[in-house]
């Protein structure tokens, strides 16, 4: 891996353009804001991983969020979201502060990367098969230059799919089927091929409900932790 893969990535995610739909929603939504949030200037573009280049442990999301990282340009950072995944990894180790707020906040992780299944914020959170196509590229060359990858979490079943579908693709599982999204469940995938964890997505949907707490996705990257420990 070069110490430019990264950069060249980033660079092609920010510029792209191939989905006239979420274009379209991702700069409307910057232009017209939330007032709540009418003197920030929104990202509005897509919006690259980031994390730990050697990382050990991968996080799948779905989108970025129409006013949290749509906004702030920086995944899962400025949105209730947020708060729930940064305090977990805060939590077991893999991020240094437990808030991340902006992209200049001082937030760094550790041994861990986070990336989503589709890098431009859709409407009503939902990205069409033909968008999530689009985008697969771009989490195809993290997994290629993530070297040292023990452990993926998949938060929600978007992610999940999205990852079994690269493997599938791949050769290095037959079949999605047997594959079954549960919250804290582990998935042996191959030999030489990272654990696969799946989990709910820490939307507001349900972090409000309780669907989903903080203790279940702390347990969640506790789990990853211990993995890793052990590989």
């Amino acid at each position: 891996m070069t110490r430019q893969a990264f950069p060249i990535l980033a660079a092609e995610v920010i510029s792209c353009r191939k989905c006239p739909r979420l274009v379209h929603y991702r700069e409307r939504v910057a232009a017209e804001k939330r007032r709540a949030f009418r003197d920030w200037e929104y990202w509005g573009r897509p919006v690259p991983g980031f994390g730990d280049e050697q990382a050990r442990l991968l996080i799948v999301g779905l989108a970025p969020a129409a006013h949290g990282a749509n906004r702030t340009g920086r995944m899962f950072t400025g949105d209730r979201s947020g708060d729930f995944l940064f305090r977990a990894l805060y939590e077991t180790g893999f991020a240094s502060q437990p808030e991340s707020t902006h992209r200049d906040d001082g937030l760094t992780l550790r041994g861990a990367y986070i990336t989503a299944a589709a890098r431009c914020a859709p409407p009503d959170n939902k990205p069409t098969r033909a968008e999530l196509a689009r985008c697969r590229p771009y989490l195809e060359y993290e997994l290629d230059h993530l070297k040292h990858l023990r452990v993926v979490v998949a938060l929600g079943r978007t992610g999940f799919d999205a990852y079994l579908s690269i493997l599938k693709d791949r050769g290095l599982i037959a079949a999605r089927a047997p594959f079954r999204f549960a919250h804290n469940a582990a998935h042996a995938t191959g030999a030489g091929t990272p654990v696969l964890l799946s989990s709910y997505h820490p939307s507001q949907q349900n972090t409000s409900t309780g669907r989903l707490t903080l203790e279940m996705l702390t347990a969640v990257f506790a789990r990853a932790g211990t993995i890793i420990g052990g590989t």
